[in-house]
């Protein structure tokens, strides 16, 4: 297969990031990691060329010197956090294209007003929304309100520092079912004299609409339905499946225009509750990043990373294959947690606590999506387990100075054959 170009790639801690290594290697690109950790999964992968510790200190200070070294000619990153940063830098160091939307449009994703504003004059169905401000009566407020509820923070990048400073825990989305519990959630926040967005509960199923944006036009689409999210009123989706690319044409086309009108570059999931008995579309939010199911995308040859790639770097025009259709992804972990119950119920009491340490979104995110096209094979990995199988994806899977599997762990791998 013909190397091309190297690519750096910022975050290698999840199976997003993984899978981004995976599609890349498997075209031929070097990757080259940019880690936290010795044991990042995205590192144990023998389509990862190299990798580095990621060096202290904002990315403008290392990353031009790491492009030098490396002769890499694409920068792609996986979080929001690091995606904020690198917009900020030119689009290209030297002959090194920089993979990321540039700020003023990904501004407007990551603020989920702006996002819905924009929603609303293109045509999109979007749900009641209320941004909290200081000097509102809540309570009369919240006697008005028609319930459940939910709330979400308009732009969480923005938010955290200031939520952390103040002692308080950034929650993703609060469910809420009385005007007690709305009053009792703004009173939360009134330290920091900031307030999610509260917004009108949608039924329905997940649906994602991901596309690949150039030049105002779609050049790669791919949707999957979710099955089964954790929590189920939406959330972290564990068991998803591939839908045909004839299905929810109408809206495909809206959801093309939402990113035009964003000015949006790059690949991007336009996230919906689909309601299948109405047929109506609730947009919840577009996800400018690299997405938690994008494991499902690659099996299904919807290959986002390496489409902006060739693109970019290489300079190719021709038209992507057509994805598959007939693909599942299970999240091992995350359907353990989500249990029997489907996607789309209704909140109920349990659904307003936390879920446990054992099953938070950011832990059941270093977990792998198992894909298959018929048969579903739920597996429990174990910390050990999950560790065995890193080491299997190249021969020597060693990090600087140190081992990355144990002697026990290796013979466990090469007894089960087992490869990711």
């Amino acid at each position: 297969m013909t190397a091309f170009p190297g690519v750096l790639l910022l975050g290698m801690e999840n199976a997003i990031a993984l899978t981004v290594v995976r599609e890349l290697g498997g075209h031929g690109v070097p990757v080259h990691g940019i880690a936290r950790s010795a044991t990042s999964i995205g590192a144990a992968s023998r389509h990862c060329a190299d990798w580095t510790m990621r060096p202290a200190g904002p990315i403008a200070d290392w990353l031009p010197g790491l492009i030098a070294r490396t002769g890499a000619r694409a920068v792609l990153a996986i979080s929001e956090s690091d995606l904020i940063e690198l917009a900020a830098l030119p689009p290209m160091i030297g002959d090194c294209h920089l993979l990321v939307p540039r700020p003023e449009p990904l501004g407007r994703v990551l603020d989920k007003l702006q996002t819905l504003h924009a929603a609303a004059v293109a045509g999109l169905r979007v749900p009641q929304t209320w941004q909290p401000r200081a000097g509102e009566d809540f309570a009369a407020r919240a006697a008005q309100m028609r319930y459940p509820l939910v709330a979400k923070w308009a732009n969480p990048p923005d938010i955290m520092a200031v939520l952390a400073q103040a002692g308080l825990e950034w929650i993703k989305t609060d469910y809420v079912r009385t005007p007690d519990e709305l009053v009792a959630l703004l009173h939360r926040y009134a330290p920091v004299g900031r307030w999610p967005l509260i917004q009108q509960y949608c039924r329905g199923v997940g649906l994602g609409q991901m596309l690949y944006m150039q030049d105002g036009q779609a050049t790669l689409r791919f949707q999957h339905r979710r099955l089964h999210e954790w929590p189920p009123e939406g959330g972290v989706s564990t068991l998803c499946r591939a839908e045909p690319a004839d299905a929810h044409g109408a809206q495909m086309a809206l959801s093309e225009k939402l990113l035009r009108a964003l000015d949006w570059e790059g690949q991007a999931m336009v996230e919906y509750r689909y309601e299948p008995d109405s047929g109506r579309y609730w947009l919840m939010e577009v996800n400018g990043r690299f997405w938690g199911s994008l494991p499902l995308a690659r099996h299904c040859g919807a290959d986002f990373a390496w489409e902006a790639y060739r693109r970019k770097v290489l300079g190719r025009t021709d038209v992507a294959p057509p994805p598959r259709d007939d693909v599942r992804a299970l999240h091992g972990a995350g359907n353990q947690a989500a249990g029997a119950r489907p996607a789309g119920a209704r909140p109920h009491r349990r659904s307003l606590l936390p879920p446990s340490p054992a099953i938070r979104p950011r832990q059941l995110s270093a977990r792998l999506f198992r894909p298959a096209c018929s048969l579903l094979c739920l597996q429990r990995f174990r910390r050990g387990a999950l560790a065995a199988r890193h080491g299997t994806d190249r021969q020597e899977s060693r990090a600087p100075g140190k081992a990355l599997t144990s002697a026990p762990i290796a013979r466990s791998i090469r007894a089960k054959q087992v490869a990711i």
